[in-house]
């Protein structure tokens, strides 16, 4: 029996969508082999999808002092704590794939306290997870800190962005009840 993608909201079809949506779907299943459920999910709301795709790419995208693995750390670890099974599950394979590691994606989303990450992630996700959980407590010794690790303000910026930008995204992949595809656990876990 399949699984449905999210239980709680429609599942839009390829062909009913826009077509701008419908070519990002396509190429994504073309390079990839699968289409991410997120992507089908948020398609439903197809303003909402384009508004939501733009900034993440804005986040996870671009240069910046942050490898494109430390973003997916931050976003496993955050995920991690918001309880997304989504999230951890496809961010954890991405991970695992951008650090060249198999283990990291896993160790950081039980805790990453006790994760084989340096001093420096250690304190980037420090920082990230209390912008997650408690962002009213913020203070100037926490820029302090991080500053110290060696992150500017842009790098500090993004940290706290791709935090809050995924409470977003974990809020929503819970809200629908949203399946991880299957394509998702092994990810990274082997060599190719």
């Amino acid at each position: 029996m399949t699984q449905p993608i999210a239980k709680r909201f429609p599942t839009p079809s390829i062909e009913s969508l826009p077509d701008d949506i419908r070519t990002r779907l396509l190429a994504l299943q073309e390079k990839s082999g699968f289409i991410p459920n997120v992507f089908l999910t948020l398609a439903y709301r197809p303003e909402e999808f384009r508004a939501f795709f733009a900034y993440h790419d804005a986040l996870m995208e671009r240069d910046s002092g942050l490898t494109k693995a430390e973003r997916e750390m931050i976003v496993v670890a955050t995920s991690s704590a918001n309880q997304c099974h989504y999230c951890v599950l496809a961010h954890g394979a991405i991970l695992r794939i951008r650090a060249k590691n198999p283990q990291i994606a896993d160790q950081i989303a039980i805790n990453y306290r006790k994760a084989d990450i340096t001093p420096r992630q250690r304190a980037m996700l420090d920082f990230a997870m209390k912008v997650s959980a408690e962002a009213h407590k913020i203070s100037d010794s926490d820029f302090a800190e991080i500053a110290r690790h060696g992150f500017s303000n842009d790098d500090i910026w993004d940290i706290a962005a791709i935090s809050s930008f995924f409470a977003l995204s974990n809020r929503m992949a819970n809200v629908t009840d949203m399946r991880p595809n299957d394509e998702f656990y092994m990810m990274g876990r082997l060599p190719k």
